[in-house]
């Protein structure tokens, strides 16, 4: 579904991202992971089309997308949320997702938002201010609503449970696994959170400092000398 064959960001003379090469199959959960600076978040603007990489091929379901602007790649089916929420001011959360459909397909298919706001629990806020009447769980499900609401193949979740407290951070958790299963999407996740990449991602793909360094199970990542330094500066014991 997706290739990323020597992707490298530069700003200035700082290398963000450096000649990453990664694929992410139809129904993937990949984790992406790294220390803060690593290089994650520039990946996604990188995919969605935020920014413009210095060097390498984007390739999306055999399309070559790196010229393409953001609209061009959310009507392809790149969906992605950010970390810190970022709804609509002044709209409903109704509103918000219908913007994102229109965006991201060029229309609004009013049966597939109900279908969004009732799996990520927002039916009853539906028509709350979007930026008022939201709690942070609620404003995290939002992101992932808004996303979905424009019929991805692909999702791009960057830090979703990010300040949640830990049972909101597991009911969450089942809902991205629900998620997965119920509307058949690729996921490639940022997160911090060790604990929930293992339970959540089939594959892991490390970051540090821009460079790719390790990919494979959780199992195999997280005792990753490599991995275990980039976290730690300390050698694998």
């Amino acid at each position: 579904m997706l290739q990323l064959e020597n992707v490298t960001v530069r700003f200035g003379g700082l290398t963000a991202v450096n000649d990453v090469s990664l694929n992410i199959g139809t129904g993937d959960v990949v984790g992406l992971v790294g220390a803060n600076g690593a290089g994650k978040t520039t990946l996604f603007n990188a995919i969605s089309g935020l920014v413009r990489p210095t060097a390498g091929r984007i390739v999306f379901n055999g399309v070559d997308v790196l010229k393409a602007p953001m609209y061009q790649r959310a009507r392809m089916g790149i969906g992605r949320t950010f970390q810190i929420p970022q709804p609509m001011h002044e709209l409903t959360v109704r509103q918000n997702l219908q913007v994102s459909q229109r965006f991201g397909t060029g229309r609004v298919d009013e049966r597939r938002i109900a279908e969004v706001l009732e799996f990520t629990g927002l039916s009853a806020k539906a028509d709350r201010d979007a930026s008022t009447g939201l709690a942070l769980t609620e404003l995290k499900a939002l992101e992932v609503a808004k996303a979905l609401a424009t019929d991805p193949k692909l999702l791009l979740l960057d830090e979703v449970l990010a300040g949640l407290e830990t049972n909101g951070k597991r009911a969450f958790m089942q809902m991205l696994k629900g998620l997965h299963e119920k509307f058949a999407v690729g996921i490639c996740i940022i997160e911090h959170d060790i604990e929930t990449i293992s339970n959540l991602c089939q594959r892991v793909a490390v970051l540090n400092f821009g460079q790719l360094i390790a990919e494979g199970t959780p199992t195999e990542v997280f005792n990753n000398p490599l991995v275990v330094k980039s976290y730690t500066g300390a050698d694998h014991a």
